[in-house]
């Protein structure tokens, strides 16, 4: 029940924040920027604490850190919205929460809807690889969300200008510039920490002796495509120079998401870190098989 309490109340705190972003559109007083402030300071407390928790409980039961899809979703969650707070900490005139906050409140109903039942097998979760590779897998994820975001935000300012449209009222972007830096960032930063998760699964998998995912899975392959895809976009961005400037960057990066969630969709329909523990875990615990 508490568990359940506290995922409301930061989801709560996440939809008030995004209403306060949708205010903009009708209001441009101040206390509108500090009530936003304030929803989204409350949103990142309670998830830090739900976290935390989490992981006070995971340390006393001798458990795996974060070794569900569950806990994945919200701690990736936490990542984006914590970015998010960072953004409006530092420019609270830009309108990012209406682009970053519902990429939060979808993982946050994706890890409900998931439900906290099913956890990875041991062999899987324990072990320096497969901590690197939850870790490298998780932060590169979060990265092409952010790199999504600022994508469509790049999209938006631009048809905006190119059409000399007048700014709504409350409705202020970052500048091209910046936003256009954002997404080489993203794009750099994403590659080189799904090209650390991809090699410490390879590590990981090649060290088992049960349990083993095959090498043709769809979740491995998919990850594979993705990575040299990233890789091949972070070349050509490097080679040509047009591609660091205008519409080329943020069409990568929307690219890269498409990607990625073709990844996530071959994960949650398959059991790709979700299988039961072998014969030979129940045997070293003296369980029956």
């Amino acid at each position: 029940m508490l568990s359940g309490m506290t995922i409301t109340c930061f989801l709560g705190s996440y939809l008030l924040a995004l209403g306060t972003e949708i205010a903009r559109f009708a209001f441009r007083a101040r206390v509108r920027a500090w009530l936003n402030v304030v929803f989204a300071l409350a949103g990142i407390l309670a998830h830090s604490l739900f976290l935390g928790q989490r992981t006070t409980t995971a340390l006393q039961q001798h458990l795996p850190l974060f070794s569900s899809w569950y806990e994945w979703c919200l701690l990736s969650a936490w990542l984006l919205a914590g970015a998010y707070v960072g953004l409006i900490l530092r420019h609270s005139e830009n309108a990012v929460g209406l682009f970053l906050l519902p990429l939060v409140l979808v993982l946050i109903l994706i890890a409900m809807l998931m439900g906290d039942d099913a956890r990875f097998s041991r062999d899987q979760a324990l072990g320096l690889w497969s901590t690197v590779h939850g870790i490298a897998l998780l932060a590169g994820t979060s990265t092409v969300a952010l790199g999504f975001g600022a994508g469509v935000m790049y999209l938006a300012q631009s048809y905006r200008l190119k059409n000399k449209l007048p700014t709504q009222q409350g409705i202020r972007l970052p500048t091209l510039e910046w936003l256009q830096r954002f997404n080489r960032r993203t794009l750099l930063v994403s590659t080189g920490l799904l090209l650390v998760g991809l090699i410490s699964g390879v590590a990981l998998n090649s060290a088992k002796t049960s349990d083993s995912i095959a090498w043709t899975d769809p979740v491995i392959l998919s990850s594979a495509v993705l990575l040299v895809w990233l890789l091949a976009a972070n070349i050509f961005e490097w080679c040509y120079v047009p591609a660091r400037r205008g519409r080329k960057i943020a069409y990568l990066t929307l690219a890269s998401f498409l990607f990625l969630a073709l990844a996530l969709a071959f994960v949650l329909a398959g059991n790709h870190a979700s299988q039961p523990a072998s014969a030979s875990d129940g045997a070293a615990t003296g369980d029956a098989p």
